[in-house]
């Protein structure tokens, strides 16, 4: 038996067309994805409107969801509107105003061989209540740190595919990050440029434009990122797509990570682990404080997911409707 304490307000999820009580085990332990990684997932976030629970750019997650699966080699089992009816349907089982949804496919139990010949594609999706990912920092301001590591890199894996596999990188550096007091981890790439986060893009602001780092970089193309831009013109920035140096983190006027767990979580001050683990230097990011433009983008990003600016409503698909 589960409990769902980490899970506010979780009471069923959806498995294969049926639902199950939250704290029903169902899973074999030599299911394939539990021993390799051999998973692709999505997060993805509803939210309260006037019109009852929305769930942000869900055609757009679930485009990229049957992208993932592609490029692990798996034949999806649902049709996408299958798979967004049932997002919409977790929503409803579970009586939820706003939540964080966790669609993901795996190959299951079958065999044991690193190639899965016997083992069937499986479906679940889950739904709970989900603060700030990065909590109190995400609002404050984040600490982030430049690990050492280096992120995959893009000549080695399809990285507009989110795999499970690869996200125990995430896992390791982000607990390191921690250990060493500090609120997120920081990749580069190869290059020895500002990737991303670990489960976050990384955008600054430098002179009134915003810019986000390309695809070409090693990240993963988020949509809250994506959303982002095209948001900020609204607010009278420009936007610029281009890799992101170090320098240009470091001397930038604003700075902020971003994804539909951390939504838009501005970054104050940064230690560079690449260059000295024992005595990193450390930059403060503009003032020390959360940006203003920052701030005003993070709300433009809570208008139209919340439905309160009709302009972006094509982003958002109804619960009840």
């Amino acid at each position: 038996m589960f409990s769902n304490t980490h899970f506010s307000k979780a009471k069923k999820y959806w498995y294969m067309g049926k639902f199950y009580d939250w704290s029903e085990p169902i899973f074999h332990p030599m299911m394939h994805a539990l021993h390799y990684g051999t998973s692709t997932f999505e997060g993805i976030r509803a939210y309260l409107t006037g019109r009852g629970p929305a769930i942000f750019r869900l055609k757009e997650h679930i485009d990229r969801f049957f992208h993932s699966a592609s490029v692990v080699k798996m034949k999806v089992p649902f049709t996408k509107e299958e798979v967004m009816q049932a997002c919409k349907d977790v929503i409803k089982e579970n009586g939820l105003d706003q939540a964080y949804i966790r669609p993901l496919m795996f190959y299951s139990y079958g065999n044991l061989g690193l190639v899965p010949v016997h083992c069937p594609i499986e479906l679940l999706i889950g739904a709970w209540e989900w603060g700030a990912y990065l909590g109190e920092a995400g609002d404050k301001g984040v600490y982030g740190c430049i690990v050492q590591k280096r992120r995959i890199h893009n000549s080695q894996l399809d990285l507009s595919a989110k795999l499970g596999g690869v996200y125990v990188q995430s896992t390791i550096n982000g607990i390191e990050a921690r250990q060493r007091g500090y609120d997120e981890a920081i990749f580069l790439n190869l290059e020895g440029r500002i990737a991303e986060g670990p489960g976050e893009n990384i955008c600054v602001i430098k002179d009134g434009v915003l810019h986000a780092n390309s695809n070409s970089e090693s990240i993963l193309e988020g949509l809250t990122r994506t959303s982002l831009l095209e948001l900020a013109p609204d607010l009278g920035l420009k936007t610029k797509v281009a890799p992101i140096t170090k320098e240009d983190l470091f001397h930038a006027d604003e700075a902020f990570f971003c994804g539909t767990a951390a939504e838009v979580s501005p970054m104050t001050k940064v230690a560079d682990l690449s260059e000295n683990q024992d005595n990193p230097p450390v930059y403060t990011i503009g003032t020390g404080k959360p940006g203003t433009l920052t701030l005003k983008l993070a709300e433009a990003y809570k208008q139209a997911a919340t439905g309160k600016n009709p302009k972006y409503e094509k982003w958002l698909a109804y619960v009840n409707e």
